[in-house]
């Protein structure tokens, strides 16, 4: 059976099963991907700049539910003492870190998105599909949970295989 088999049912028991130096570094790893995303998007006030556009609802929703997911697989990436192999990666997490900054951004604070589509199609169109990518970036986060949370509670291989 491949590591990253996606299952729920055991991804809940590794959660249960994790020693409070795992907790502690989901902890550390949502405050500061909150800290890392939330400040550059000023979707956390901040006195150095502010946005054009105002914060909207589910911006603190998508950078809140960003954060937890964000911390709970960097954490998977925690090895407990003495254990030789890591869980197999993949990319789905570190995607759906990039579209949260993309989706809670300011639509026309975004120099990438200002340059490709100007001020008035940032807001007519980049705007409007934020939320889609606000949704896809915390399902591609939860997929990636799942995916690395089963593979915590397995045996390590082997030394010399």
């Amino acid at each position: 059976m491949p590591l990253s088999t996606r299952s729920p049912r055991r991804a809940a028991r590794a959660l249960a099963a994790w020693p409070a130096r795992r907790w502690a570094a989901a902890a550390a790893s949502a405050a500061a991907c909150a800290v890392l995303i939330g400040v550059p998007t000023a979707v956390l006030p901040t006195p150095l700049f502010s946005r054009s556009v105002p914060v909207q609802w589910w911006n603190l929703l998508t950078l809140a539910l960003t954060s937890v997911l964000a911390g709970i697989v960097l954490a998977t990436y925690v090895r407990r003492p003495g254990e030789t192999t890591a869980a197999g990666g993949s990319r789905s997490g570190s995607v759906g870190g990039v579209l949260s900054f993309f989706a809670v951004g300011c639509p026309v604070c975004n120099k990438l998105v200002l340059l490709l589509l100007g001020t008035s199609g940032a807001l007519t169109y980049w705007a409007p599909l934020q939320p889609a990518v606000a949704l896809a970036s915390v399902v591609l986060l939860a997929e990636a949970a799942l995916r690395r949370l089963p593979a915590t509670d397995t045996c390590p291989a082997p030394a010399g295989r």
